[in-house]
């Protein structure tokens, strides 16, 4: 294990995530980073990239977030090998396929449980170490799709919409101990996981999710909308009629 005293550590849950990746490089400077994802040996182009963006060291993890049971040792493992996790990013997830969700209950499960209840289990064992140190910073992503779900993706909205309403009470839990939860709204982002997809409007980059995200999670912020207009733009979606809301596009 590298010497790695005095270096903030951030753990990127979800190491092959493009914004996930973006995120990393950004808080990379004079940091220890850490990517856990699955098939972590295949890590190589992600870890060179963190490296050159100015990281202390980086080291990989094997992760599978839908094994939930195994949360808990990974997350003890890091901080017995690297110390206490400065700032942990969630940043996993899966679409998954609408249309075939309606009809296949097990891929309606598969999404829900990714999305929400993987996301609710890791962040329950992170705010217990960090609570413990007394000290850290977590950063989720949700999704416009979560703020009021829409019958064109209502499962992947749903499981957002979950996690939302977790990430709220988790939060105020959190209050005065150290610990800190920043919860990312964005919209479409265009990137491997809507390949194929045309783009929503206001829609975004990993990169701009990113920087959004580093600069929220500097001023302390407990929620950011990306891009920001889509605050005021929601505000005013949820006062659309529920006839009307039913026929709008995902």
């Amino acid at each position: 294990m590298k010497d790695t005293a005095g270096s903030e550590l951030v753990v990127i849950f979800g190491g092959r995530s493009e914004i996930g990746l973006e995120v990393a490089k950004r808080l990379a400077p004079g940091a220890t980073v850490l990517l856990a994802a699955r098939r972590c040996g295949d890590l190589d182009s992600q870890v060179a990239a963190v490296r050159a963006a100015g990281a202390a060291a980086v080291a990989v993890r094997e992760f599978d977030a839908d094994a939930v049971d195994a949360h808990r040792p990974l997350v003890d493992s890091v901080v017995a090998d690297f110390g206490p996790i400065g700032t942990a990013v969630l940043a996993f997830g899966i679409l998954g396929d609408q249309a075939r969700a309606e009809k296949d209950p097990t891929h309606a499960a598969a999404i829900l449980h990714t999305d929400f209840v993987a996301q609710a289990g890791l962040l329950t064992v992170l705010t217990t170490a960090m609570y413990t140190a007394g000290s850290g910073r977590i950063v989720v992503f949700s999704s416009v799709a979560g703020a009021r779900v829409r019958r064109a993706n209502y499962v992947y909205g749903s499981a957002k919409a979950g996690l939302e309403g977790f990430c709220s009470g988790l939060a105020d839990a959190l209050h005065g101990s150290g610990v800190r939860l920043l919860l990312v709204r964005p919209g479409f982002v265009i990137g491997r996981m809507t390949e194929g997809m045309s783009p929503a409007p206001f829609s975004s980059t990993p990169s701009q999710v990113a920087t959004a995200t580093v600069r929220a999670l500097s001023n302390g912020r407990r929620t950011v909308w990306v891009p920001k207009v889509l605050g005021p733009v929601f505000a005013m979606m949820r006062l659309l009629p529920q006839f009307v809301w039913r026929r709008l596009p995902r």
